[in-house]
């Protein structure tokens, strides 16, 4: 009967949850960029303003249009309200929110005050180094570099070793925190951000190019960051 009025939507194929890992990986993308556009499928991404972060992540979900939010926290903060509840997609406009008694009708963004992600992942043009990052040599070297104020990552290779060290590359008499990650008959110094790690919780495999770009892919959860390096890498 229903399929006969001109009007009738399949609402049930409009009609999601949102997992606590993509949630997750919500809050996650929101340090990367407070704002989002997602596309209908069941893969994610975001992009920095500066455009050197990049992250791409196959959530167990399908969104079944494309939308966009302005504030990426704002939006999980109202979902953290009624965790578990209907995300029903009926509208271009908003999303209906629905627990129980309760409900929140959110309003999409316009597309283009949102900094596009691209459509797929960027193809690292060489693996010059590949190591392997647990996430408690992560946890290390992020606590370092807050305890001693340390702006910059860097991955050195002196013809031996392989090692990754938090330091101040500007000031030579600055103190460093180091983690030897493996072997190589290479010298090289590849520079990044600290800032710009803005990795979710994990084992990493990291591949780094001369070509100024690296790629952090998770070993348990399919998301992977390409992070640019500094122009003073050699």
């Amino acid at each position: 009967l229903f399929r006969q009025i001109p009007n009738y939507r399949n609402l049930s194929s409009m009609t999601m949850k949102l997992s606590e890992n993509t949630f997750n990986l919500l809050k996650n993308f929101s340090g990367i960029n407070q704002s989002i556009s997602v596309k209908s499928g069941n893969t994610i991404r975001t992009i920095s303003v500066a455009e050197n972060i990049l992250a791409e992540a196959d959530v167990e979900e399908t969104f079944p249009k494309n939308f966009s939010i302005y504030d990426l926290n704002e939006f999980l903060g109202g979902m953290s309200l009624m965790r578990g509840a209907d995300m029903e997609f009926g509208s271009d406009h908003y999303v209906k929110i629905k627990n129980n008694r309760s409900a929140i009708k959110y309003f999409f963004a316009d597309s283009s005050l949102i900094k596009q992600a691209p459509d797929q992942g960027i193809k690292v043009p060489s693996a010059d180094v590949n190591f392997v990052l647990s996430e408690s040599d992560i946890q290390s070297l992020t606590r370092a570099a807050a305890v001693y104020q340390l702006p910059d990552f860097s991955v050195i290779g002196d013809g031996t070793d392989v090692t990754v060290v938090v330091r101040d590359k500007e000031n030579d008499t600055s103190n460093t925190f180091s983690i030897n990650v493996g072997k190589t008959d290479d010298e090289f110094v590849l520079n990044m951000k600290v800032e710009n790690l803005k990795l979710i919780k994990g084992d990493y495999d990291v591949v780094m190019s001369k070509r100024l770009i690296s790629r952090f892919t998770n070993k348990s959860i399919p998301v992977t960051y390409w992070i640019a390096l500094e122009p003073d890498s050699n």
